[in-house]
C-alpha cells in the first residue's frame, strides 16, 4: 500500500533536485556573466576583445598599486590576484605604488591593451607589492606582459639620469630595453655601466596608436630596493688588458658574454655622436658611441664597449673613449682592391681604392649625427664590382658633384663592408674624411657610358619617330583612300540628289511665281484701294470740311447781322452761296478724279490765292501769293496735295491764329518745289497742341500729303511768334504708292 505512494513522491524529489542542479549551471555560466556585465579583475579586462571594450563594460577592481610615475598626470597600473591592468586616471589625484584602492569605472580599447577608463578610486590601504614574476626576455619584448608586475636580468649598457629618475639601457638576450628606476644611493652612473642587474617592475608597451601595433616595452621600477646588482661592473674598465682589434669577433675562452673590452688605436675618422674609427696594426674597428668628444686623423685614444655583431661583422657598441697622452700618428691608408674586400679584409680601416665613376646620386639628409647634411654618393665601378664612396656635408659638394661622369678616380676612405648570414660580402661603402681624398686619375673621353646612353637614346627615338612616321603616313593613307572612297560615293549621292533638287526647285519656282504674281497683284489692289481711301479722307477734310467750315463762318455772320444790317448779311449769305457751289465744283472735281481726271487749265498759284481769299473773305486777314518759277513742272498729283496743304494752313489760322497777315510763298526749280506758309498769329507750342485724339487733324493731314510725296515737313512755332509752314517736295519724288515716310521736324 505504500509503494504507490511511495514512488510518485520520489519522482517529485528527483524532479526539484533535477531543477535545483540546472538553475546552479545558468547561475554559474558565461550567460550568467554576461547578464551581470560589471568585470572584477584584471584579466577579465584585458581578455575583452577590441568591440567589447568599446561598449563601456563596467568594471569594479580591488588591487595593488604597482606603477604611478609622477609625470603620468594621474594614471597608474593596479593588479590584483588575476593580474595587472592601466587605469587611465586624469581626473584626480594619483595615488602611490603600494597603495591598496578599489577602481570602478569603464571598459575602454585603449591603445594597445584594454584599459579602465572614467575610473573612480579610493584607498583602503597599503600592501606589499605583488611578487614579481620572472619571464624570459622574448615573452617581455613580445607585449604579452603588458600592465603586469615582471621580474627581468641584464646587462646596463648606458644609464642616466631623467629628472629625479635613473634610466638605463638594458641588454638581454640580443634585446634591448629602458628602464626607469629610483636611482639607488651612493651609485655612479659610470659604475652600473657593463653589470649585471635583475629588475621588478611593471612592463608598459610602447606603441603605434592609430594602427595599435606594438613597438617596446618600457620597464618601470616603483622601488629602489627592485633595482638589485647582481654582478658589479669592473671598477676600472680602462684598467683591464687591451685587446687587439681584430680579436674583438675571434674565439677567447675566457670571453664572458656582456663584458666589456679595452681597445686602442689611432683614430681615422670621426663622426661625432655616432661613432670614431680606429685602427691598430692588425685591423680597423668602428666604436659605436654618443660622446662628442672631438678628435681628429692621428689621435691615439683608448675606448671600451661591449662587443657586437652588425651586419655579421664586429663592432663595438655603447662604447666611451679618452683620449690618450701618446704621439699623433699619421695613419697611411692601405691600398687594396675589391677581390681582398671580398674576403671580409679591411673592414671599418682606411684604405684607397680605384674605380671608374659611373653614377653619382645627391640627397637630403646623410648620416651624421649633429645637424642635418647633404649626403654625396658616387657610385664607383672596379672590372668586375660596383661600391660607393659617400661624403656628409652641410651644403652640398661642388666639388663632387663637378667630377665628370666616367672618371677613373682613386678614392680613400673608411671601408664598411655588408656581410651575409653565410659569411659572404654583399656590399661595399666607402666614408670620405674629406671631399680630396677623391683624385681624378684620368677624366672620360667622349665615348662615355652616359654620351652612349645619350646617343642610343637619340638614335631609338629617330629611329621610334621613323617608325612612328612611317605607321601613321600608312594610317593615313588607308583613311585618305577610305575617305576618297567615302568622297565620292557621297560625290555621286550629292550629284543624285543636287539633280533631283534642281527638277524639284523648277517646278517648285514655278509655283511660287504664279503664287507670287497672285499676291502681288493682291496686294497692289489692296493698296491702291487703301490709298485711294486715304486720298479720299484728304479730299473730304480738305474740301467738304472746309467749304462746310466757311459756309457755317458766313452763316454766323448773317445770323449776327441779319437784324442789325440786312445788307451785310445779303452779302454774306451770297458769300456762302458762293462758297457752297465752290464746294459742289471742288466735289465735282473730286468725283471727276476718280473717273481719271480731265485736262484742263489749273495754275497752283492762282487757285492757292483764291481759296485763300474765300476763306478769309470778311475778316481782317490779308493773303499774299508770291510765286517763283514754272508751275506747268508740277504733276497733277503735287498740286493738289500742295494745295490743300496751303488750305489746310489757312484754315488753321483764320480758325486759331488771329492773325493779320498771311503770307505765301511758292518755290519752284528743277530740283523742289518749296511752300512756305506764314502768319503773324498768337501762336503755340508745337510739341503740346491738340492732334488727333482731340479731334484735330490738320496737321496730321499735312505731315501725310506731304510724307506721300516723299517731301519734308517743318513746322515752326511759339507763343506771340507765329506759325512757319515749310513743306519741300522733289520734283522727283516716287509715286503714291512707292513713297517713303518724309522727316518732320517741329521746332
Amino acid at each position: 500500500m505504500t509503494a504507490p505512494t511511495f514512488m510518485p513522491e520520489k519522482k517529485r524529489f528527483a524532479r526539484r533536485l533535477f531543477l535545483v542542479f540546472t538553475l546552479s549551471v545558468l547561475l554559474n555560466s558565461p550567460v550568467a556573466a554576461r547578464a551581470d556585465e560589471t568585470l572584477t579583475n584584471a584579466m577579465d579586462v584585458l581578455a575583452l576583445p577590441t568591440e567589447k571594450a568599446l561598449s563601456g563594460v563596467p568594471v569594479s577592481v580591488k588591487g595593488v598599486v604597482t606603477g604611478a610615475e609622477t609625470n603620468w598626470a594621474g594614471r597608474f597600473f593596479v593588479q590584483d590576484a588575476s593580474g595587472g591592468v592601466f587605469v587611465d586616471n586624469r581626473t584626480s589625484p594619483q595615488p602611490s605604488p603600494g597603495d591598496t584602492v578599489e577602481v570602478t569605472g569603464l571598459s575602454h580599447p585603449g591603445g594597445y591593451a584594454p584599459v579602465i577608463t572614467k575610473p573612480h578610486w579610493k584607498k583602503t590601504g597599503s600592501a606589499p607589492l605583488p611578487e614579481a614574476r620572472a619571464v624570459t626576455i622574448e615573452r617581455l619584448m613580445s607585449g604579452t606582459e603588458d600592465s603586469q608586475r615582471v621580474q627581468i636580468s641584464g646587462i646596463v649598457r648606458n644609464a642616466f639620469l631623467s629628472g629625479d629618475r635613473l634610466g638605463i639601457e638594458l641588454v638581454s638576450g640580443g634585446y634591448r630595453l629602458h628602464a626607469y628606476s629610483p636611482v639607488p644611493p651612493a651609485t655612479s652612473l659610470q659604475a652600473l655601466v657593463g653589470a649585471k642587474v635583475r629588475l621588478r617592475g611593471t612592463a608598459a608597451a610602447a606603441f603605434n596608436a592609430p594602427l595599435r601595433h606594438f613597438v617596446t616595452v618600457t620597464l618601470f621600477i616603483p622601488r629602489a630596493e627592485d633595482f638589485i646588482i647582481e654582478e658589479p661592473a669592473p671598477a676600472n674598465t680602462f684598467a683591464e688588458p687591451l685587446t687587439p682589434l681584430n680579436g674583438i669577433a675571434q674565439f677567447r675562452k675566457d670571453r664572458s658574454p656582456g663584458n666589456q673590452v679595452h681597445v686602442k688605436g689611432v683614430v681615422t675618422f670621426q663622426r661625432r655622436g655616432l661613432d670614431v674609427f680606429i685602427q691598430d696594426a692588425t685591423s680597423g674597428l668602428q666604436v659605436k658611441t654618443t660622446l662628442t668628444n672631438a678628435v681628429v686623423p692621428g689621435d691615439v685614444v683608448e675606448a671600451v664597449g661591449f662587443p657586437a655583431v652588425e651586419n655579421f661583422l664586429p663592432v663595438l657598441e655603447d662604447s666611451v673613449f679618452r683620449k690618450t697622452a701618446d704621439p699623433r700618428v699619421t695613419q697611411q691608408p692601405t691600398k687594396t682592391t675589391t677581390g681582398e674586400l671580398l674576403k671580409g679584409f679591411h673592414h671599418a680601416g682606411l684604405i684607397t681604392l680605384k674605380g671608374r665613376l659611373i653614377d653619382r646620386l645627391v640627397k637630403g639628409i646623410g648620416q651624421g649625427a649633429s645637424d642635418p647634411s647633404i649626403q654625396t654618393t658616387l657610385v664607383l665601378q672596379t672590372t668586375n664590382y660596383i661600391f660607393a664612396a659617400e661624403k656628409d656635408t652641410s651644403d652640398e659638394n661642388n666639388f663632387l658633384t663637378a667630377i665628370p661622369i666616367g672618371s677613373l678616380v682613386e678614392v680613400t676612405g673608411i671601408c664598411l663592408l655588408e656581410s651575409a648570414d653565410d659569411g659572404k660580402i654583399k656590399s661595399i661603402r666607402l666614408l670620405l674624411p674629406t671631399s680630396h681624398d677623391v683624385h681624378i686619375l684620368a677624366k672620360p673621353g667622349w665615348l662615355t657610358p652616359q654620351h652612349l646612353l645619350v646617343s642610343l637614346v637619340i638614335v631609338f627615338t629617330i629611329l621610334l619617330v621613323a617608325m612612328s612616321w612611317s605607321v601613321m603616313v600608312a594610317k593615313k593613307n588607308l583613311i585618305l583612300k577610305s575617305l576618297v572612297r567615302e568622297k565620292e560615293a557621297a560625290q555621286r549621292e550629292l550629284q543624285e540628289a543636287h539633280d533631283q533638287l534642281e527638277e524639284r526647285v523648277k517646278e517648285r519656282t514655278a509655283q511660287l511665281k504664279v503664287e507670287m504674281t497672285a499676291r502681288k497683284e493682291s496686294e497692289l489692289q489692296f493698296r491702291a484701294v487703301l490709298t485711294e481711301r486715304t486720298r479720299l479722307a484728304q479730299e473730304l477734310h480738305d474740301t467738304l470740311e472746309q467749304t462746310l467750315t466757311g459756309v457755317a463762318l458766313q452763316l454766323d455772320l448773317v445770323a449776327s447781322q441779319f437784324e442789325k444790317k440786312p445788307d451785310n448779311a445779303s452779302h454774306h449769305l451770297k458769300l456762302a452761296r458762293n462758297l457752297m457751289r465752290q464746294s459742289q465744283a471742288d466735289l465735282h472735281r473730286s468725283v471727276w478724279g476718280l473717273r481719271s481726271r480731265a485736262e484742263e487749265s489749273f495754275n497752283l498759284s492762282n487757285a492757292l490765292l483764291t481759296s485763300g481769299r474765300q476763306i478769309t473773305d470778311d475778316t481782317a486777314m490779308r493773303i499774299e501769293v508770291e510765286t517763283t518759277g514754272a508751275t506747268e513742272s508740277l504733276s497733277e498729283i503735287a498740286e493738289e496735295n500742295l494745295l490743300r496743304i496751303g488750305q489746310e494752313a489757312i484754315t488753321n489760322a483764320v480758325k486759331h491764329s488771329g492773325a493779320q497777315n498771311v503770307k505765301i510763298r511758292l518755290e519752284l526749280n528743277p530740283r523742289k518745289v518749296v511752300l512756305l506758309i506764314k502768319d503773324d498769329g498768337r501762336g503755340f507750342v508745337p510739341e503740346t497742341c491738340a492732334g488727333p485724339k482731340d479731334g484735330h487733324f490738320g496737321l496730321l493731314g499735312i505731315r501725310e500729303r506731304t510724307e506721300r510725296l516723299g517731301g519734308l515737313v517743318w513746322i515752326t512755332s511759339a507763343p506771340g511768334a507765329g506759325t512757319s509752314i515749310r513743306v519741300e517736295i522733289p520734283l522727283h519724288a516716287p509715286n503714291e504708292h512707292q513713297a517713303q515716310p518724309a522727316a518732320n521736324q517741329l521746332s
